[in-house]
């Protein structure tokens, strides 16, 4: 070997010399690591030549391999990833819904220029004219019926339903004719008034309310279904014409659904501009105050022929809700409303906390809104 070496270094000199290219590439060509020999016998006898010759890349031993920790994955993530349907389910695609318990909420309020105030208040319950007092919580009378008929009407202690616990088949329907309504996200007590209080992120609108319920009357046997379409985006107007076909759509492909709930946030003010937050303290936490609405038929205009039964269902609700968490109530109203409560007589709309309230309070509302929802529906709850 070091023979035939020494026979192509004199080949090569015998190249420059001669001044031969291809004699230079070849004996450079057998002589490996000495590829600078050849560039320079090259750029020694032509330039040009040297310029347009493709070097060859010696050839290295790969590198390990970093061994490193895996992408970490966000909260919205990790949670939409758990996102899942009742075993045997499945809605007419809705969107996945982010956990509501990822989306952690600022320490404090950024700087806003002119700043609104916001008050909590406890609302009571009510008793007297207007009212039908019930074992635990009320009802609010905002009809021409006489007390005595609405009274009557929520007297018979069972639900015109009936669920089937641990069913492969949805019982319950969750979603929102606004679903864009949204809360503070920051504890202290003021607003931007430039904030309309809606927004599309599902962590933070009624959609992750709704979740919440949802996951809580899922795990207590109650097959539950969660719809998180938007029906006031783009247009405000006409949502619940779009609520009403969506609601319509799950009955018809889900027979088995009993129960539709509506969930929304109120919007409560002072006259100057002061953003109330109804706020009762549970287990020593912040929670969000919540109210049924139960429409009543007015005999033109609004067609409501159960709306009886829709409210013996509410007031079901209510006593649950009050007895196991006194305080987290306001009175039931019952309204010349519609809302969609013709679908079912397990129809109703519920109002959870209000603009003022935080995410935090209002999800925490959902959750026992919803374990009360489950004790009565007959579930399991841990």
């Amino acid at each position: 070997m070091g023979l035939l070496r020494r026979c192509l270094h004199i080949l090569l000199c015998t190249a420059l010399f001669a001044g031969s290219t291809a004699l230079s590439v070849l004996a450079v060509a057998n002589l490996p690591g000495h590829e600078w020999l050849l560039r320079g016998a090259l750029l020694w006898q032509d330039p040009a030549a040297a310029a347009v010759v493709t070097w060859p890349v010696p050839q290295q031993k790969p590198a390990p391999e970093a061994t490193s920790a895996p992408e970490p994955v966000t909260a919205t993530e990790e949670a939409s990833a758990a996102v899942q349907e009742p075993q045997g389910t499945a809605t007419p695609a809705p969107a996945a819904t982010p956990e509501p318990a990822a989306t952690p909420l600022p320490s404090a309020a950024p700087d806003i220029e002119n700043p609104g105030s916001i008050r909590a208040e406890q609302f009571g319950q009510g008793s007297g004219d207007g009212y039908i007092t019930l074992n635990a919580g009320s009802i609010r009378n905002y009809t021409s019926c006489s007390d005595a008929d609405l009274r009557s009407a929520v007297s018979t202690p069972s639900l015109p339903f009936d669920v089937e616990v641990d069913s492969d088949e949805p019982q319950v329907l969750i979603l929102h004719t606004h679903a864009t309504e949204t809360y503070q996200t920051w504890p202290d007590l003021i607003y931007d008034p430039d904030f309309t209080a809606r927004t599309q992120n599902t962590a933070l609108n009624m959609c992750a309310v709704g979740e919440k319920m949802t996951q809580v009357l899922n795990e207590a046997g109650i097959n539950t279904l969660h719809d998180t379409t938007l029906h006031d985006s783009p247009s405000y107007t006409e949502s619940y014409d779009r609520s009403y076909a969506t609601t319509q759509a799950y009955l018809e492909k889900y027979p088995s659904i009993k129960v539709v709930l509506d969930v929304h946030r109120d919007a409560i003010e002072d006259s100057d501009g002061t953003r109330v937050k109804p706020l009762c303290t549970i287990n020593g936490e912040d929670t969000a105050q919540v109210m049924i609405i139960a429409g009543c038929d007015n005999g033109s205009s609004i067609r409501l022929p159960n709306w009886r039964l829709n409210l013996r269902f509410a007031a079901a609700w209510e006593e649950a809700m009050e007895s196991r968490t006194p305080g987290l109530t306001r009175p039931v109203m019952c309204a010349y409303r519609y809302y969609n409560q013709d679908l079912t007589t397990g129809s109703l709309l519920i109002e959870i906390g209000g603009h003022a309230n935080t995410v935090t309070e209002a999800i925490r509302a959902g959750q026992y809104a919803a374990e009360a929802l489950a004790v009565l529906l007959g579930g399991h709850l841990d």
